[in-house]
């Protein structure tokens, strides 16, 4: 028979998880099997078990070795669950940066510059003087404006008599046109009297002159008959004339004073439109004086503010901080020419501080108002704290100078980042070291 393969029998032993130890594998013969055994008997080795027999055999062969496997594995699931219960119990970002009031220094009106009183990264003061503009232009403005005003005060003096005259003129002429009334209306009275009278006269001198006439007619009857004589009749004729004449007389008498009459009732219209008139315009030359009264006062009004207003200008030649904190950005020189609006210089509120964390859209589900917040300020290496004051009304992208549009051309979807705005509680230590722009790593507790 040929000889057995030594590289056969040098390999390891290899047992079936399915089959004991004792079973030949296969392919292989009891012969050889039987011959296996034998040579384990004769070196005095065990037979090596399966590693699911020794797994399962484990904690019964070392129970002491078990327990300490099974504390082991509890203490890091316990471990495990701890870990993500911290790390799901903050939100963190390294985007955000310590912020702050950066108020402007602008001068109101346009100057020469004559001092200069501060510096870069000088603390200042609210409404100390930072510098000082040429004032002379506008003294002299405020003293033109006060020579319009004294001007304007005596205007309005002068004005001011006119009103009461006026009243008293008007009461004068009202009385005055009422007396011309009541005259006119006496003078018609008079005058329809003086008519009455020759109307009476006028009748009384028919009556005479219709007796004359008769007395003349029988007496030239008479004195064709001869019966009485001429001279008689020559009377009677005579008579009977000058009655006539007298009836002439008293009709033209009548006449004229139908004449007065209406002459005097003219009058009275005259003198009733007349009072009227002075009775309607009156009020209103009082009002006209009184209009004229408020112009001047109007004037008066408008130079005293010309004079606060230029008063006002003279003030703005001194330069004041709008704010406390620390000066920055100065360019500011004596001698310099300035405009209104130019800025000369910053003011750090360093007093007022807080944090911008810009946190990703997928981190502030789960934040609120309130909510405290630990600060890392990567200058110092120390650490804050602080608040949520408030989350923002809208992601970053969307208060860019362009912000993006998603409906023109093609679409990439990023995650968005929103500023969430933290404040520092005060007193902390170290907080006056604090400068807006400063990196800084807060973390957002949520429970």
């Amino acid at each position: 028979m040929p000889e057995p393969d030594t590289k056969l029998l040098d390999r390891p032993e290899e047992t079936h998880p399915d089959r004991g130890e004792d079973q030949p594998k296969r392919g292989e013969t009891e012969n050889d099997h039987g011959r296996e055994k034998g040579e384990h008997k004769e070196s005095g080795e065990k037979p090596k078990r399966s590693l699911r027999r020794r797994v399962v055999a484990f904690p019964r062969e070392h129970p002491l070795g078990f327990l300490i496997l099974l504390i082991v594995l509890a203490a890091a699931a316990v471990a495990a669950v701890l870990l993500w219960r911290y790390f799901s119990s903050y939100e963190s970002t390294d985007d955000a940066q310590v912020t702050a009031h950066l108020n402007p220094v602008t001068p109101r009106i346009n100057g020469t510059v004559i001092g200069v009183y501060t510096e870069n990264n000088r603390s200042v003061v609210q409404n100390q003087t930072l510098a000082d503009l040429d004032p002379r232009d506008y003294q002299v403005a405020v003293e033109q404006a006060r020579a319009n005003l004294t001007q304007a005060l005596g205007q309005l003096a002068a004005e001011n008599p006119n009103v009461p005259i006026t009243q008293t003129t008007n009461l004068t002429t009202v009385a005055t046109a009422e007396a011309g009334l009541t005259s006119a209306q006496a003078s018609l009275a008079a005058a329809q009297h003086d008519y009455d009278s020759a109307v009476a006269d006028l009748r009384q001198a028919e009556a005479n002159s219709q007796v004359a006439q008769a007395d003349e007619a029988r007496y030239r009857q008479l004195v064709g008959k001869d019966e009485v004589s001429r001279e008689q009749y020559d009377q009677r004729l005579a008579a009977a004339r000058a009655s006539a004449a007298q009836v002439d007389a008293r009709r033209s008498a009548m006449n004229s004073a139908e004449r007065v009459i209406a002459e005097r009732q003219a009058a009275v219209a005259q003198a009733t439109s007349q009072l009227n008139q002075t009775r309607q315009n009156n009020p209103r030359n009082l009002a006209v004086r009184q209009a004229d009264i408020k112009t001047r006062q109007g004037a008066v009004d408008l130079a005293r503010a010309q004079v606060a207003n230029a008063l006002l200008q003279l003030s703005y030649c001194k330069i004041l901080a709008p704010a406390a904190g620390v000066v920055g950005n100065k360019h500011l020189e004596v001698g310099q020419r300035v405009q209104a609006g130019d800025q000369l210089m910053v003011i750090t509120q360093v007093e007022d501080q807080w944090v911008d964390a810009d946190f990703k859209e997928t981190q502030i589900a789960r934040m609120r108002p309130g909510q405290h917040v630990t600060i890392h300020v990567d200058a110092f290496d120390q650490d804050f704290s602080g608040w949520v004051q408030n989350l923002p009304g809208a992601t970053g992208a969307q208060y860019s100078l362009l912000p993006p549009e998603n409906a023109t051309g093609n679409y990439v979807k990023v995650v968005q980042r929103l500023p969430v705005r933290i404040r520092l509680n005060r007193g902390q230590a170290g907080m006056e070291r604090l400068r807006p722009g400063m990196s800084v790593e807060p973390k957002v507790w949520l429970e």
